[in-house]
């Protein structure tokens, strides 16, 4: 089980303060969404440099809260760190990938998040809209072998922090 505010205080902890202790004061208030944005802002003010790893988490996290849309864009323009790192966060809309599993047919799936060390990937799987946009909200979240497949394991549409672990987990 994730501890939510030992996670908010690591991410707080990226920061110089005030503008740690405003992250910190976001969760303790309920204002999660809030506190993402304004976490991610002050990262890029600052240009605090940050792993990849963490990179992914505050995705994830963001994604929990579902402004992973309003905050990704700035996400990935934080400096890194150039260390190496467990996982690669690959956002990108216009990439779906094809796996022919059954299990996923009729969804559109979003290459999301590669574990640099197994090549294993992280996927969102949307319904396409009769207007053409994604589901603002994946059905599911997958983990793949590889790009290409297979589905190692399905998770739901409320499982992203879950779906992460398992990425995250030796095969």
């Amino acid at each position: 089980m994730i501890d939510e505010a030992l996670v908010w205080d690591r991410f707080a902890a990226l920061l110089p303060d005030p503008d740690g202790d405003e992250v910190r004061v976001c969760w303790a208030v309920g204002e999660q969404e809030a506190g993402l944005d304004y976490l991610v802002d002050a990262l890029l003010r600052h240009r605090v440099r940050i792993g990849e790893d963490t990179r992914a988490e505050i995705a994830v996290v963001a994604e929990g809260w579902g402004v992973r849309e309003a905050v990704t864009r700035r996400l990935v323009e934080c400096p890194g760190d150039g260390l190496p790192a467990e996982l690669e966060l690959v956002e990108g809309a216009d990439t779906v990938v094809g796996v022919g599993d059954p299990a996923l047919d009729g969804f559109l799936l979003i290459p999301w998040i590669r574990s640099t060390g197994s090549g294993r990937l992280l996927v969102r799987a949307h319904v396409e809209e009769p207007w053409g946009d994604l589901s603002l909200i994946p059905e599911y979240y997958g983990v793949l072998a590889s790009g290409q497949g297979p589905v190692l394991r399905l998770f739901e549409s409320f499982s992203a922090r879950e779906a992460l672990e398992e990425l995250r987990r030796l095969p």
